[in-house]
């Protein structure tokens, strides 16, 4: 057997000593940034804001078609016809029965109170910097351009809050665009800089394969398998749900 040579030897124990050194620094700095469980009392307001307001870019699948995706903090900026927008597709899928598990649709206070509880990413068709000049735009106006939107906020309570879960929805007029992989590669561009540490999608139904094949190609892990778990709309059997995680720190 070939023997290595007393230096690269030792440069292999100093790169693997560096190695230990930075990943021991990154596990003392992630547990010092949530430590004082700034996430537990649902308020946010000591934890990371996104550091864009809004993000514009193209479609992959279709590179001429702009798009500005808008990260939310507060409702109140959003406008009110949007908010309107959101609620009907979040009740369009609920009434759909295939990929959430709520059997009831939310409206008004409900709704914003489920969907805007920390952060909101909303994705709509065309190249804006605010909403300054969108403010008057009718529900089905806004039902034309809106594209999709996400959620994010802690996936459990206290001391684990630190952990997220996330929501999707996209126009259900506008399947079939990879929307929903855009919608989840910004999702994790966007959870790290609100500074949560691991996420978690507790329940997505394995006859959901649309999203199971997001997830997987977007290096997520299987972490759990939750059996017979669902009563979904067409299925004349119970369905079992896949539970996926991936750190983001």
């Amino acid at each position: 057997m070939e023997k290595k040579s007393p230096i690269i030897n030792e440069l292999s124990k100093s790169t693997t000593l560096q190695n230990i050194i930075a990943a021991n620094m990154t596990t003392d700095s992630i547990y010092n940034s949530v430590k004082d469980l700034p996430y537990a009392d649902g308020k946010f307001k000591t934890t990371p804001k996104v550091k864009d307001a809004v993000i514009n870019f193209t479609l992959s699948k279709d590179p001429s078609k702009k798009v500005t995706l808008f990260n939310i903090h507060d409702y109140t900026i959003v406008p009110t016809n949007l908010i309107q927008v959101l609620e009907n597709e979040y009740n369009e899928v609920v009434e759909e029965g295939l990929t959430y598990p709520y059997h009831e649709t939310s409206h008004g206070e409900a709704f914003i109170k489920y969907w805007f509880t920390h952060f909101v990413a909303i994705l709509i068709e065309g190249d804006y910097d605010s909403f300054d000049t969108l403010q008057d735009l009718s529900v089905d106006q806004w039902t034309d351009i809106f594209l999709g939107t996400f959620y994010t906020k802690p996936n459990y309570a206290g001391r684990c809050s630190h952990v997220c879960n996330a929501g999707f929805i996209v126009n259900h007029r506008k399947r079939g665009l990879g929307l929903g992989k855009e919608l989840g590669q910004k999702y994790l561009e966007l959870a790290p800089q609100l500074g949560y540490v691991y996420s978690v999608f507790n329940l997505v139904f394995e006859t959901n394969q649309a999203s199971v094949k997001i997830w997987d190609s977007l290096g997520f892990d299987r972490i759990g398998y939750v059996k017979n778990v669902a009563v979904l709309k067409g299925h004349d059997k119970l369905v079992g749900a896949i539970m996926f995680g991936k750190d983001l720190q």
